[in-house]
This record gives structure tokens, sequence and C-alpha cells, in this order.
């Protein structure tokens, strides 16, 4: 073998070698949401409590975890308001919207209690961005529970998320819970909600939502418990109604966001 050809082989060898190597290192991360909601649609406000199951993917211990909280830039003074009344091209959706907003038509999304593994931990919330003191670093490769109890209210929609839009839907609802952000090769996305695109994490949903039992509930998912939620009827086409309120029951795979509607 002469020495121009031995040393072809050398190259592709290395870099089908750098290639593997380069595959290995591919991570993402993944989120596992237990989730159960009650609705009250003469206030707007719901309560909520969640278990996610956040997995460490990545080679990296990770000592602190961030959520997102979305409704809470439909406040007046939101870092979404001030930048939505001082851009020179302003979204015309929102434009001093927000600032307009009485207090029981803003948004709000705050967690009341939160855990991990079952310890109380340190969290601080700053805008749309919760930040949170781990009671124990999650190792790489590894998994961790965070309990959590949370209040909110749907605001007003400005734009994506929100109640009484323009096609006369009561409510519809993405970006509504306390949403982990994404952690990738360049470390955590902890960005605050300004009118931007939306980057989060990829994962499964069971979700219960409680609503009066005069609304219809649908949801990016699949319904668990069609019979206990339908209405039925009776001979004489009368409306069979199961009682004052109805839970619905949902699961979703994969996904990066559980959106639903009622109306």
């Amino acid at each position: 073998m002469n020495s121009s050809v031995k040393n072809t082989l050398i190259i592709i060898a290395i870099l089908i070698s750098g290639v593997s190597q380069a595959q290995t290192f591919r991570w993402q991360q993944a989120v596992d949401y237990t989730m159960a909601v009650n609705l009250d649609v003469k206030t707007h406000k719901f309560n909520g409590t969640q278990k996610l199951v956040y997995t460490n993917n990545s080679p990296d211990t990770l000592k602190k975890v961030f959520y997102h909280l979305y409704f809470n830039a439909f406040q007046p003074g939101s870092m979404m308001d001030v930048r939505s009344r001082n851009i020179q091209d302003p979204d015309r959706r929102v434009g001093s919207r927000i600032a307009a907003l009485s207090p029981s038509e803003i948004g709000i999304l705050e967690p009341t209690s939160l855990k991990q593994g079952g310890t109380p931990v340190k969290y601080n919330i700053d805008g749309t961005i919760l930040e949170v003191e781990l009671a124990k670093p999650v190792l790489p490769n590894s998994s961790t529970v965070f309990d959590m109890t949370f209040n909110g209210q749907v605001p007003v929609q400005i734009r994506r998320s929100g109640r009484n839009n323009m096609e006369g839907i009561d409510y519809s609802m993405s970006q509504w819970y306390p949403k982990m952000c994404e952690y990738d090769q360049r470390g955590w996305h902890p960005n605050p909600y300004i009118a931007r695109e939306f980057y989060g994490v990829y994962g499964n949903f069971d979700v219960k939502i409680t609503i009066n039992a005069d609304y219809v509930v649908a949801a990016g998912a699949i319904l668990q418990n069609p019979d206990q939620v339908d209405y039925g009827y009776q001979s004489q086409g009368e409306k069979i109604k199961r009682g004052k309120e109805s839970t619905y029951h949902f699961k979703s795979e994969n996904v990066h966001d559980f959106m639903w509607a009622a109306d």
C-alpha cells in the first residue's frame, strides 16, 4: 500500500470517528408533567397541582432550574408591556393594551409551594421567570421530581392565549402553566417573555381539567374519559347534565406544550 492511499484511509477513519463521537454527545432534556387544574369561570381564576419528572440527559450537573410563568407578561408595567409601548415598530395586537388591563383582566401565574423530592426549595419570581435553588443537584443521566401547587388568572386575550378572543371563544389556553425552561448545549434559556417565540422541552402530559359542566373542552391531546364528560341526550332531545362540574382527562406524548380551549 503506497503512502498516499494509506494517508487517505487514515483521514477517512478519523472523520468517521469524529462523526460517531459527535452523534454520541447529542442529547435533549425530557419532562413528564402530571397536572390537575380547576378553573372558576366566574372569576377566571384557576388553581392547580403539578408533578414534574425532569430528566437530565446532559453531561452537566444542574444546581438550579428555571420555569416560565408566561401569564405574568400580561400585567401593566411588565417587560412585554413596556417594550410594546416603546419600540418603533410595535405589534399592533399589543400596543398599549396591556397597560390598560384592570386587576380583574390581567394575567397571573405564581407557585404557592414547590418541593424537590419531597423537600421544600427556595425560589424567586422575576416577572415571567421562576428561578429555583435545588435541594439536591441533578446529576447527568438522572431524574428528579418537582411537586408544585400554583394559582393563576386567565388574562383578557392580547395575543395567543387568554379569554374572550375575537372569534368569541371563552378560553384559549396555551403556555398557561409553570413550564420548565430549556437547557441545552448553551446552558439555560430563562428568557423573559416579550412577545417572541417559545423555546422549551418536549415531553409527555397527563392533565385533568375541572370546569363548569356547561362548558365543552378540547385539547391537543387524547381524551381519556369521554363517557364521563359527554352530555348525552334523552329521547326528547333534552341534554342530561352530569353535575355542576366536569373533569376532562387528557394525555399527550412528545409535544412542546399542552394547549386547550373551552367554551
